[in-house]
């Protein structure tokens, strides 16, 4: 059984594979299997992943019959996986070099925890890599194998599948699996988190990030789907119902929700203008069922701003953000 099972989800990312898959086969230290599932992807991915595999036998790829999504292909990988631990890599991303060696020597230290959590950089077209504004959260004073009472922190970051190593049989007790559609990456982590009794923290940088200029991210490509947010929180909700042990940590989450919220239909390039008014509608219904007793949102102009979004008062919200811009402007 190896140590590590590598699951990497691939569509139309023939330019970029080759260097993914580099990424994990030069990886030392202990044994892996990488698993690559082909997306039905139109392009010469299928290929390239049957002549890697051909050269290495510690790959393993799964051609699906049609296009499921990056959640539901990461499920498929995780059915066929035999690693004590398991990671996430999307194929246009890489990881560092050495990274599978540090993670294995920060977890038998840690006696085997649940959860392992790095941190990931990104890079540019023009060469630049830039760490992300997360380094601080792992060079903060903390125990070695902690749960997350201890380091709530934790929650404010990127909530992303990538920057972890999970062990595969708490995934299997927990039932973790990802939903279809945008953000499905929000019903795996947080539950992940919240439910996991050990955690442990690698202070270094294990995934490259690659910010690509035009096509592939779907989170700047504007359009209806990131309306899925909405039903990707809901099982974040859901899965909090079926644990009253966890209750305590509503309040939390809904915040980081509202956060969440927030970034999705403020970035430029994903909530189309003509939609953004019945997002607001959408997000006063979603929170109105959602909030916690006595919740209140933060001071300043953010907690404002993800007040006014979770009431539905777009106008307002507009007005707040048309004032912020003036202040910049006027300080510059």
């Amino acid at each position: 059984m190896p140590r590590f099972s590598v699951i990497v989800p691939v569509y139309r990312v023939e330019e970029y594979l080759p260097e993914c898959l580099a990424s994990v086969l030069g990886q030392d230290g202990p044994d892996f299997e990488l698993i690559a599932v082909d997306d039905r992807s139109p392009d010469g991915c299928g290929a390239l992943l049957d002549e890697a595999a051909g050269r290495d036998p510690r790959v393993r790829v799964l051609h699906l019959p049609e296009n499921v999504g990056l959640g539901r292909a990461r499920n498929a990988g995780l059915e066929v996986a035999t690693g004590d631990y398991v990671l996430f890599l999307d194929s246009d991303d890489t990881l560092t070099p050495g990274l599978l060696k540090a993670v294995d020597d920060r977890l038998t230290a840690g006696g085997d925890p649940d959860v392992l959590v790095y941190d990931y950089a990104r890079t540019y077209a023009d060469g630049r890599i830039v760490r992300a504004a997360s380094a601080k959260v792992f060079g903060a004073p903390s125990r070695e194998v902690f749960d997350l009472a201890d380091r709530p922190d934790l929650l404010e970051l990127l909530q992303v599948v990538w920057n972890k190593a999970y062990r595969r049989d708490f995934v299997t007790a927990q039932g973790l699996t990802f939903p279809a559609g945008y953000y499905e990456d929000t019903p795996w982590t947080y539950p992940a988190l919240l439910a996991a009794r050990s955690i442990t923290l690698l202070d270094r940088v294990g995934v490259h990030y690659r910010q690509r200029q035009e096509g592939g991210n779907i989170l700047a490509t504007a359009g209806r789907k990131h309306f899925d947010v909405f039903g990707q929180y809901d099982l974040v909700f859901a899965f909090l119902e079926g644990r009253p042990d966890l209750e305590r940590w509503r309040p939390v989450v809904y915040g980081r929700m509202l956060h969440h919220l927030n970034t999705v239909v403020s970035r430029p390039g994903r909530v189309p203008p003509g939609d953004r008014r019945e997002f607001f509608r959408r997000a006063a219904e979603h929170c109105a069922r959602l909030r916690p007793a006595g919740y209140r949102s933060g001071g300043g102009v953010a907690g404002l701003r993800t007040e006014l979004l979770g009431h539905g008062r777009y106008t307002a919200y507009q007005a707040v953000r048309a004032l912020a811009r003036a202040r910049r402007m006027v300080r510059r």
